[in-house]
């Protein structure tokens, strides 16, 4: 906590590949972050006290979209002032992080952050958030690079980005960082399956780095957007600001981080290899239902 990092949690969109099964869960259609998919918690709490074990509350921003009010306002009627960036409509993860990251330089612009997605399945909170905090050091040792959490991957999934890593960077106190070689968006099955096989890791989209050096690659890889989200930015902190952010996503494309981003500046990037624990994106529901498995055989076997 010492450390002054901050972290944005992205919870806006709709999950509606999961829809049918989260509606059965809940009897509504709240997307998947606010149900209680694998535990007695939602999927934004287990992040949001995933995320509490390295940042402090006003340090922890959570991007959510305005329609789904009556879904998050109860999850985070304990956030801090200021914490909630709420987007007036889904665009995607880029306009998401681009509006966070201009939150996040009001109050801390010259700490790491981490990016969580909020609907992920992580084995071992402890271990995990382990290697987020290793990275966040190394991004106080690389100031000029965006770095990625690498999953050691237990199957050729074509779902997931895949990062093929090349040169040591750093490391390994306690964990080696390496340089990235290419980045692989939802390859085709036979690509996968090579992938795998030549030590590449899934994309976990967790990502670490420094505000203005996450805001410059943005800029670089699709820099209309950030464009367009000028007036916004003027605005952001003032009373004009939920005015501003209307008129700028009226206007705005879907924009994918990984695909637009990450995908297109593979020589900004580094990756951390995370293995020894389990971790599942559950934005699918033959995942979901996997990982509920895994999870109740375990427990049975305890």
């Amino acid at each position: 906590m010492a450390h002054g990092y901050s972290a944005v949690v992205l919870a806006g969109g709709d999950g509606t590949r999961l829809r049918s099964l989260t509606r059965q869960l809940s009897g509504d259609e709240r997307p998947k972050q606010f149900c209680r998919l694998l535990g007695a918690q939602t999927l934004l709490a287990e992040t949001r006290r995933r995320a509490r074990r390295l940042v402090p509350s006003d340090r922890l921003f959570s991007v959510v979209t305005c329609k789904h009010e009556r879904f998050y306002r109860p999850e985070l009627d304990d956030a801090a002032p200021g914490t909630v960036v709420v987007q007036p409509e889904a665009r995607g993860t880029a306009p998401a992080i681009l509006y966070a990251l201009h939150r996040v330089a009001a109050v801390a612009p010259e700490s790491p952050i981490v990016i969580l997605p909020s609907d992920h399945y992580v084995s071992d909170d402890d271990a995990f958030m382990a290697r987020v905090e290793s990275a966040l050091e190394a991004a106080r040792a690389l100031p000029g690079t965006v770095i990625l959490l690498g999953i050691e991957p237990d199957r050729p999934e074509t779902e997931y980005g895949w990062i093929e890593p090349s040169e040591l960077l750093l490391g390994p106190s306690p964990w080696p960082l390496y340089a990235v070689r290419r980045f692989w968006e939802k390859p085709p099955a036979p690509v996968a399956e090579r992938l795998a096989q030549a030590g590449c890791l899934w994309n976990s989209f967790v990502t670490v780095a420094h505000p203005g050096t996450l805001g410059r690659l943005i800029r670089r890889a699709v820099p209309r957007l950030v464009a367009a989200f000028a007036p916004l930015v003027a605005r952001v902190g003032t009373p004009w600001e939920d005015e501003a952010a209307r008129a700028v996503y009226a206007g705005l494309p879907t924009t994918d981080f990984s695909k637009q981003v990450l995908q297109t500046m593979p020589a900004d990037l580094a990756v951390l290899p995370v293995s020894g624990l389990e971790w599942n994106d559950l934005g699918d529901p033959a995942r979901v239902l996997a990982t509920w498995g895994r999870t109740s055989s375990r427990l049975v076997s305890a």
